[in-house]
């Protein structure tokens, strides 16, 4: 049904794919994996209209189509559920998935019947919320299921999934898997780009991987071990996944929080961290996880509690009081609370040390390149040089610019919400072993994930949020995943 025939696209510095061809059969969900960089978002972006392929050609039931923009993608029954969330943050949720289509009668807005539509497309999805909250008060999830739900509204025939649940809980991602089932029962065309193999080996029929922008090959799923699929990723056997060797030394208490509460977020929340140790924190979206860590690292000013640090009380009212007490926050959002765009990959990495990088108020810069450059080289960064800017990076390699600069600025205390969201196999692995190693340096870490194997298997201890409180808490050998969902959704038993 769809053909690629020899598409190629560069970006300055980067050949972002080249002569890649592959077939997709109608009906079926096919999955684009590979690692960061690979091109996996660039094509399904040329099929969506986003950007010109520079050389290649595209055929739909054996006619050939070009779009020039998305709208015309969307017009051809082309629709795409993006990893880097985009949305007009000031409108409202019902404004944002009546855009391009907003009903009218002469020069009025009928918002009764924009209203209307937008709660159906989110019960379509499973998903309730108040439509007319605007976008950028909704928690990354939420925004996530919104967009889910304006591409599955629209009717389209193709549907492009990139990363799709990134930054959704468990519960909702299973969710989501139902909904493409039934997509393609109804005979819609998912392309599913995604870095969970467990999310590929449950709803995809084929997988082609690419590699540094090319073709690689393309299996049946039923055809294909694990294994082999990552060989076919990385180009290189890839058996361990987690961390081999667990951190041990858990010491002294680091960071406690006592009675932490914030207004219709989370209530009456106590836990602490030792040095060395790695403190999980599993919940659905929504139930107060990344609240908790913003209110610690001083972004929340309706929070009330205690906040301690080795033993001392702190007032933190704003990031710089608990950067200035050792904390560190890798955020949720990348884009918007982790990293400034517009400017290097350098600057990002060393904005949280220019103190330590100056002197008389002037910055060291070439102090400033070589402690970089050291992280940049250790996260494998895939970026031409230090000075290309943020925007410009995959998702993956974005990510690895915000843990870098809390890496370079030795934190006591991590708070790291949802570190590989987006980001490739390989990466993944990485990241685990340096959150690992910063436990063993004696790093206090609080690990805030939706996917539970992360947890599972690098959490020396799990708390459980449901509903802004702590519902349970788990040591290491206690915990599985069906214990942990069952405090999650507050069920008995799990069907």
């Amino acid at each position: 049904m769809i053909e690629f025939r020899g598409i190629s696209k560069r970006f300055p510095g980067v050949q972002a794919l080249k002569d890649v061809s592959l077939h997709i059969s109608r009906g079926t969900c096919h999955a684009l994996m590979g690692e960061n960089g690979a091109g996996k978002s660039t094509l399904g972006k040329i099929l969506a209209g986003i950007y010109s392929a520079d050389d290649g050609e595209i055929f739909i039931d054996g006619k050939k189509v070009g779009f020039s923009s998305p709208r015309d993608a969307r017009l051809a029954g082309i629709g795409m559920v993006y990893q880097e969330l985009s949305f007009c943050e000031n409108l409202s949720v019902a404004e944002n998935l009546a855009l391009g289509e907003t009903p009218r009668m002469g020069p009025f807005v009928l918002y009764q019947i924009m209203h209307d539509k937008a709660v159906a497309a989110l019960e379509a999805i499973g998903c309730k919320m108040d439509v007319w909250a605007k976008v950028s008060e909704l928690p990354v999830g939420q925004q996530q299921l919104v967009q889910i739900a304006g591409a599955v509204a629209g009717g389209a025939k193709i549907i492009i999934f990139d990363e799709p649940t990134s930054s959704l809980s468990q519960v909702e991602a299973a969710r989501l898997m139902d909904m493409i089932r039934s997509l393609k029962a109804n005979g819609v065309t998912c392309i599913y780009v995604s870095h969970r193999l467990e999310e590929i080996f449950e709803i995809c029929d084929d997988v082609t991987v690419l590699r540094d922008g090319q073709y690689i090959g393309t299996r049946p799923v039923k055809e294909v071990s694990r294994d082999a699929l990552i060989q076919m990723m990385v180009g290189r056997p890839f058996s361990e996944f987690f961390p081999e060797q667990k951190h041990s030394s858990v010491s002294k208490e680091v960071l406690k929080v006592e009675n932490l509460s914030s207004p219709g977020k989370f209530d009456s929340v106590s836990f602490s961290v030792r040095a060395g140790e790695i403190l999980g924190m599993a919940g659905l979206v929504g139930s107060g996880r990344t609240e908790i860590s913003e209110a610690i690292f001083g972004l929340d000013k309706l929070a009330t509690g205690d906040v301690c640090v080795e033993g001392r009380k702190i007032n933190i009212r704003k990031p710089s009081d608990a950067m200035g007490h050792g904390i560190g926050l890798i955020p949720e959002d990348r884009k918007r609370h982790g990293l400034v765009l517009g400017m290097s990959s350098m600057e990002n990495i060393s904005m949280a040390v220019l103190r330590r990088l100056s002197k008389w108020g002037w910055i060291s810069s070439s102090e400033e390149k070589q402690m970089s450059q050291k992280y940049f080289d250790r996260l494998r960064v895939k970026a031409p040089t230090l000075e290309t800017t943020a925007i410009s990076l995959s998702g993956g390699n974005q990510q690895k610019l915000v843990i870098a600069k809390w890496i370079a600025a030795n934190c006591r205390i991590l708070l790291v919400d949802e570190p590989t969201r987006g980001v490739d196999v390989g990466a993944k692995t990485e990241i685990y072993n340096l959150i690992d190693r910063l436990a063993d340096e004696g790093c206090a870490v609080l690990l805030i994930s939706s996917e539970l194997p992360e947890l599972l298997n690098l959490s020396d201890r799990i708390l459980v949020m449901r509903n802004g409180r702590i519902n349970g808490e788990f040591k290491r050998d206690e915990a599985d995943q069906e214990k942990i969902l069952r405090l999650m959704t507050g069920t008995r038993y799990l069907k």
